[in-house]
Formats: structure tokens, C-alpha cells, sequence
């Protein structure tokens, strides 16, 4: 599970940043218009899978110490 868990971050992490870069160049391209919502909100389903799979890697270590006492 942890595997997948880093794998998922990892590419999670290119998409987002792909995503961003995107947004920024169809931001600047049209300067006066408003962007599709769908480019505007693309960041934003990669980004909720970095904040649960880094909060689950984050609280690993404390779950592994916490098992290990009990």
C-alpha cells in the first residue's frame, strides 16, 4: 500500500504541476476573456489526491510508533 501510495503522490505531483503551467499559459494567452471553468478547476482534482495520499504519508510514521507501543 505505501508502494502505491508514493507512486500515486509522485505522479499526482507531475499532473498538478502540468495543470498549473497549463492554466497559466490559457490565463495569458486571452488577458481580457474569462478561461473556460474547465481549465481553471483542472488543478484542482489532482490536488485533493496530493492532500490525502500526503496526509497518509505523513501520519505513517506516528501510526507505526503509536502500533508499536501498544
Amino acid at each position: 500500500m505505501n508502494k502505491w501510495t508514493r507512486q500515486i503522490h509522485r505522479w499526482m505531483s507531475i499532473l498538478f504541476t502540468a495543470t498549473v503551467i497549463l492554466n497559466i499559459v490559457v490565463m495569458t494567452m486571452n488577458p481580457g476573456q474569462q478561461p473556460p471553468p474547465l481549465v481553471v478547476y483542472s488543478p484542482l482534482p489532482p490536488l485533493f489526491i496530493l492532500m490525502f495520499t500526503g496526509l497518509y504519508m505523513f501520519a505513517l510514521p506516528y501510526a507505526v510508533r503509536w502500533r508499536a507501543r501498544g
